[in-house]
């Protein structure tokens, strides 16, 4: 199966992830990206190709991994993405000179005008200022040695820095009780008011859509276009094979009527909540909490050692547009995560300089029309 060894390989290294499979890929592909798959062996070996099956089924001898997008800027120039990669041990200090002596060389040859990389390299965990924070020491040397090497601390986030993580080895009831007290009471007060959540399928995507649109218009967030997230959602629930990523829609109804859903997303032992959409419809029956809590039960019984909640504010207070959001996964009983986020190598600085002036102002305008677009879409049904 095409992207199956890749997958394998990945899914063997420290901390795999969803965003660094075949399967992602192959959806970035659709968008003007072309996926490369950079490989390092245990005896000094450096490959990457665009072939994400070219690689031998011996996979303990790969010591790190990255899927890198490439895509074209300012029409002769590229720029690449590794999204949560690479995947390695970040703490093994000759591995992660020997990867990022190679990742930089890389940019280099291929005249880049920055490689962006987002790892999951924990900086440390528990809000910051509370009683609960710990600072991870190995992941402040990383960030360190970044900066010493010149890596920028991006001003483009694609991903969420920090998120909420909720651990699943603990028994259903132990998970539960984890949980705040309130949020606990809107689980079974969902239950109690006739709430029930069930698996979809591919033919419940086209109405799920609408109601991310519904929900985009109302939150006031911007989303792509129907096509994109049909290419996402349909790739992945293809590709719910044992041991390989996986994407479930959980819709939660009121008398057969969708009022909820989300999409769960897993790969090696890691459940992902990615995608959530709602109607103002029959919300005081608390729809939402009894989706995270079937999300959490799926994932468990799919071997999910883990439920990444997919997002957390960078300032935890209510200055922050995640803060609400944050709020409601707070109760869910999971530990707050600080990543590294995003760093820029930029070979030149001066296309690099240039590239940050003009695409803010880009996408700016781009998510601007977008907003308009879901609009009218939903306008004209």
């Amino acid at each position: 199966m095409t992207g199956k060894i890749w997958n394998d390989i990945i899914s063997k290294l420290p901390d795999p992830h969803f965003l660094q499979t075949y399967e992602w890929g192959q959806v970035k592909a659709k968008y003007g990206w072309v996926p490369n798959y950079a490989i390092w062996t245990a005896d000094g070996k450096f490959t990457i190709s665009q072939t994400a099956d070219n690689w031998s089924l011996d996979t303990d001898n790969y010591v790190a991994a990255a899927l890198i997008l490439k895509r074209t800027a300012f029409r002769c120039f590229s720029i690449f993405y590794a999204p949560k990669g690479p995947l390695m041990d970040w703490a093994n200090e000759s591995l992660r000179k020997r990867v990022l002596d190679d990742l930089q060389s890389f940019a280099k040859k291929q005249g880049a005008i920055f490689l962006k990389l987002d790892p999951d390299v924990v900086l440390g965990r528990g809000v910051p200022a509370s009683v609960d924070e710990v600072t991870e020491n190995s992941g402040q040397v990383v960030m360190s040695d970044l900066k010493r090497r010149g890596w920028v601390d991006s001003s483009d986030q694609i991903q969420f820095r920090n998120t909420v993580m909720v651990d699943l080895s603990a028994s259903e009831e132990d998970i539960l009780m984890r949980m705040k007290q309130k949020t606990r009471y809107n689980v079974r007060l969902a239950e109690k008011k006739g709430v029930t959540v069930r698996v979809g399928t591919q033919e419940d995507l086209p109405a799920l859509y609408k109601m991310y649109a519904e929900t985009s218009v109302r939150d006031g967030f911007v989303i792509r276009n129907e096509e994109y997230y049909m290419t996402v959602w349909k790739l992945f629930m293809s590709a719910a094979i044992s041991g390989q990523p996986s994407a479930v829609p959980l819709i939660a109804e009121v008398d057969g009527e969708a009022v909820a859903a989300i999409f769960l997303f897993m790969f090696a032992g890691r459940g992902y909540y990615v995608y959530g959409m709602s109607r103002d419809k029959h919300r005081e029956k608390m729809p939402t909490y009894l989706l995270q809590w079937a999300a959490m039960k799926h994932a468990k019984a799919n071997g999910c050692l883990i439920y990444d909640l997919w997002g957390a504010p960078d300032v935890f207070d209510e200055s922050d547009s995640m803060w609400g959001v944050y709020r409601f996964k707070e109760g869910l009983g999971g530990e707050v995560v600080r990543t590294l986020g995003a760093y820029d190598f930029a070979p030149s600085k001066f296309w690099y300089s240039m590239y940050a002036d003009v695409m803010p102002r880009v996408l700016n305008f781009m998510r601007s029309r977008g907003k308009e677009k879901t609009k009218q879409g939903l306008s004209e049904e």
